[in-house]
């Protein structure tokens, strides 16, 4: 990328999906010591109905987030990283925004993640409501949540 780019992107490109793998790699692999086998998935092959997202700093990716469809109305969030050195300036709440809106205009109703225990506050700040009970992924405690996406 320029080094002067900054946002939020669809990975549409191979450059741009390479930039959203490193990130994940750098979070959950390397951060968190997730498996790289149980990280990378059927869902990381170029699919119509998976939509990954990259986020860049002056040319540096700093972000990344996919989701896919579960059901005609229903989508899942996976795979929310910001790398350690950009969080709290607002990439995740930017990444879930351009998320949340490509579902929305694709026809979702409502967004559906299994989040980390660490965050489910971050994700209680943009609606998102727990159901059911703590269970493990990856040796990480994560529990489901919802939002809806209805105008």
């Amino acid at each position: 990328m320029c080094q002067n780019t900054t946002g939020v992107f669809i990975a549409d490109t191979p450059r741009k999906r390479q930039a959203a793998f490193e990130v994940r790699k750098r979070v959950f692999v390397d951060e968190q010591g997730v498996p790289s086998e149980i990280e990378w998935d059927e869902y990381d092959a170029p699919r119509a109905d998976t939509h990954h997202f990259v986020s860049f700093l002056d040319g540096s990716p700093v972000g990344a987030a996919r989701w896919r469809r579960k059901t005609t109305t229903a989508g899942k969030v996976e795979r929310v990283a910001v790398i350690k050195s950009a969080r709290g300036n607002g990439w995740g709440r930017r990444l879930m925004n351009a998320v949340e809106t490509d579902a929305r205009s694709a026809g979702i109703q409502t967004s559906v993640l299994h989040a980390q225990l660490r965050v489910i506050e971050f994700y209680h700040t943009l609606g998102y409501r727990h159901v059911g009970s703590l269970f493990e992924e990856s040796d990480i405690p994560h529990i489901k949540m919802t939002k809806s996406l209805r105008s």
